[in-house]
């Protein structure tokens, strides 16, 4: 049998022709003398040869659109947890400055993660002797030693530990990471680099964490070198299994050759998205002793990475995009180093120690001493007049919709999906809208009118909430507002800019903006990365945008290519495809579909059981005569309202729910097969849907009170955390629930929270229908 394969099967969409092992026509005889062969008529041949290319071109439709919705479905998850994860960041700002008086000293780790400037003073770290040097390496260490200054056999012996899975000491990350913090200093925030000396530049998309990935290009293209300059776009860690890996090779060939590999920060080169994303977790585990030290040095690294780098001064080269106020020159004058985190911005002026010292900070300042020991308002707070010192808050409630002006850059506007309206007054001497806009991070800091402080105070809109700036700081929020939007903007089919509602930062700007930005700078070509395409790059804006994504199988094996491009003196993009492929390679193209989709419908039902009461609520209004049936319009309908996912419903409909032959939705049919794994009796229904909805949040937080990184915490910890963490979902609940909870969620019985323990109490199963 023979077999010939077209290159559609390297894109994913394998098309064959077999050949059996057949008589030939000379041997072709009737079973008679007197029998005559039939011969098909050419009509005959025709209508069967149009009957196969319908069921064909109806086939690979089936399969297109199985893909298409399935790849919705992954990027609307996706960035609705990206927009989760901004909404959670004001709450950690608070939830700092709250555990601070529970646990002291002990919330060290905690302050380093999450301050906007890190405390880290730059004069300390010529004097401060490095802390590599106190960390010994044992005679017993068999992983690879490194000598400093590195050479490339240090990065050969890197590459053949990281393929047999072997770990680098502590000791040597740490000085990596030191040398690295060094160099980086020395390189302005954007690189200026040339194909004159190398004739060709290799430029890579999003690795997320993805080892292997990493390894095949080296592989296909090349071990960096001056010969084979590389620029990386960002995004080196998080989601994948191997971020501490490839951010080390980085940083040692960055080392071994400075003018010949260059990194571009993107927007998980962030310590708070590290938190929620994987890379925080990743480090302690695998350095569990030094894992503080590594992480603070490596929020610092990220700090110096530089925003954007230029070839042969007509290819701009930025991790997510642009806005209708990018300045590539007031972007070059920035002090990169003090935005930490791009989530919130950096107010330099507000951090004086002197205003810190008499809480002149804002409400953050002043909310700690607003607190009592048990965290509540202090009761002489509560009895102030209305024209004393603090004489009220104001706060501004989140809605859904979209943002009205139609021109807005995210400078102005970050989060079109959760803008501010109606502002109302609170006075502190009402006891329970003081203890909400103490502990809900839905609603904003406000300002005070503090009699010691005449400061004018400017609101500035974040990524999540309102932060205070001084009129003359503008060019504070100048300074944000420009590394915001080339970290997290999206290039889109539209007309100017418009704020970034999907993932809640940066901004949507079309090809008017691109052609502007181009033309302003004489420039020929934007290469940005920030999104998984499907065969790992695609071109936009008149073929003006390159987006290029470098990490294969992102949302699940099979789902994506990954590529880099090219650029030679001519400056004529050429693409590399890849795919890391360990079983799929031996499945049919409609069985790589199946697999990908099982995986994305998977995660949309546990999206639908997290928000089952709201959706069952918003059925419910269309079911006035309460027969359990709707319409597929109204199911459609209501399944939008709740989950804000922009999904085409009707086509999923039949995934997700039981169809009668009429047509009607049976719409309570879609949590029939699912159940949390351990049922707790002891917990209301609706609070272990809230528990199981915030649970990646509350192991977020769980992980930062875990002083001592065991895994544990005690109901006492937990009684606090959940306190703060049910004021900030708006759930009212005394001491009696939350121990009850923290006693079922305690399966062994041993009197404290096990973190496995807590995620295994909150783990979505099938049903067992028997």
């Amino acid at each position: 049998m023979l077999r010939w394969t077209d290159e559609a099967s390297a894109m994913g969409c394998s098309s064959s022709a077999v050949m059996e092992n057949q008589p030939r026509r000379s041997d072709r005889v009737t079973s008679r003398p007197d029998e005559v062969a039939k011969i098909p008529s050419p009509f005959a041949a025709i209508k069967a040869a149009i009957l196969i290319q319908g069921w064909y071109r109806r086939y690979v439709a089936r399969m297109e659109m199985r893909r298409r919705y399935t790849w919705s479905i992954f990027q609307s998850i996706e960035y609705a947890g990206e927009q989760d994860q901004l909404q959670l960041s004001h709450f950690f700002s608070f939830l700092m400055d709250r555990y601070a008086q529970l646990s002291g000293a002990s919330s060290h780790l905690l302050s380093q993660l999450l301050t906007p400037s890190g405390h880290t003073c730059d004069n300390s770290e010529t004097v401060k002797e490095p802390e590599y040097k106190s960390i010994k390496v044992p005679d017993s260490y068999t992983g690879p030693r490194l000598s400093f200054p590195l050479t490339a056999m240090d990065a050969s012996a890197l590459l053949k530990a990281f393929k047999q899975q072997q770990q680098l000491h502590s000791h040597y990350v740490l000085q990596l990471l030191h040398e690295t913090r060094k160099s980086l200093r020395q390189m302005p925030n954007i690189n200026h680099i040339s194909t004159f000396y190398s004739k060709e530049i290799t430029v890579c998309g999003d690795l997320h964490g993805k080892l292997d990935d990493l390894l095949l290009i080296f592989y296909k293209n090349g071990l960096p070198s001056p010969e084979k300059p590389y620029v990386f776009n960002g995004d080196f860690v998080d989601r994948g299994k191997n971020s501490m890996e490839v951010i080390i090779l980085l940083f040692a060939f960055l080392l071994i050759y400075p003018n010949d590999l260059h990194l571009n920060r993107g927007n998980h080169e962030d310590h708070i998205m590290n938190l929620r994303y994987g890379f925080t977790k990743e480090v302690m585990q695998k350095y569990k002793l030094h894992g503080k030290k590594i992480l603070h040095l490596i929020q610092d690294v990220f700090s110096w990475l530089p925003l954007a780098t230029i070839i042969d001064s007509k290819v701009l080269v930025v991790h997510g995009g642009i806005s209708d106020t990018t300045d590539l020159d007031f972007l070059a004058s920035i002090d990169r180093h003090r935005f930490k985190s791009a989530l919130r911005p950096q107010a330099r002026s507000l951090e004086n120690s002197n205003e810190k010292s008499q809480g002149k900070l804002g409400f953050k300042a002043q909310a700690s001493e607003m607190l009592d020991g048990n965290g509540n308002v202090q009761e002489s707070l509560l009895k102030m007049p209305n024209n004393s010192k603090i004489d009220h808050y104001t706060f501004q409630k989140p809605r859904l919709g979209p943002e009205p002006s139609s021109s807005v850059s995210s400078g102005s506007k970050l989060n079109g999906d959760q803008h501010y309206t109606n502002e109302k007054e609170m006075h502190p001497n009402d006891s329970k809208c003081c203890q909400d806009l103490l502990f809900g991070s839905n609603k904003d800091e406000g300002t005070q009118n503090n009699a010691h402080d005449s400061t004018t105070i400017l609101e500035v809109s974040c990524l999540d909430c309102q932060v205070a700036f001084p009129k003359e700081s503008s060019r504070d929020e100048m300074e944000w507002k420009q590394i915001v939007d080339i970290l997290w903007s999206d290039p889109r089919n539209l007309t100017g800019c418009v704020p970034n509602s999907f993932r809640g930062g940066g901004c949507y700007f079309g090809q008017d903006v691109t052609e502007w930005m181009l033309k302003k700078y004489n420039l020929k070509l934007l290469i940005r990365s920030h999104e998984c395409k499907q065969e790992g790059y695609e071109l936009c804006h008149n073929g003006k945008v390159i987006t290029i994504f470098s990490a294969s199988n992102y949302y699940e094996e099979g789902s994506n290519r990954g590529a880099y491009v090219k650029l030679g003196p001519d400056l004529v993009p050429r693409f590399v495809q890849y795919r890391i492929s360990k079983c799929t390679r031996k499945l049919t193209l409609q069985q790589r579909v199946s697999v990908v989709e099982a995986s994305a419908l998977k995660s949309l039902r546990e999206k639908f059981y997290a928000h089952k009461s709201e959706v069952i609520d918003a059925f419910k209004q269309h079911d006035k005569d309460h027969t359990g049936k709707i319409s597929t319009s109204q199911w459609a309908l209501a399944v939008e309202s709740v989950l804000h996912l922009h999904l085409p419903w009707r086509t999923l409909r039949s995934r997700l729910v039981r169809v009668t032959a009429e047509g009607s939705v049976e719409y309570l049919s879609s949590f029939e097969d699912l159940q949390i794994e351990q049922p707790m009796k002891e917990v209301q229904p609706n609070l272990i849907e809230t528990l199981y909805r915030h649970r990646a949040d509350l192991e977020i937080i769980f992980g930062m009170i875990d002083k001592d990184h065991s895994g544990m915490i005690s109901i006492e910890e937990f009684r606090q955390t959940w306190r703060l963490f049910s004021s900030h979902l708006h759930i009212s609940m005394d001491d009696q629930c939350i121990d009850d909870l923290a006693r079922s969620i305690d399966f062994n019985k041993d009197g404290s929270i096990d973190f496995n323990e807590f995620l295994e109490a909150f783990r979505l199963v099938q049903r067992d229908n028997q």
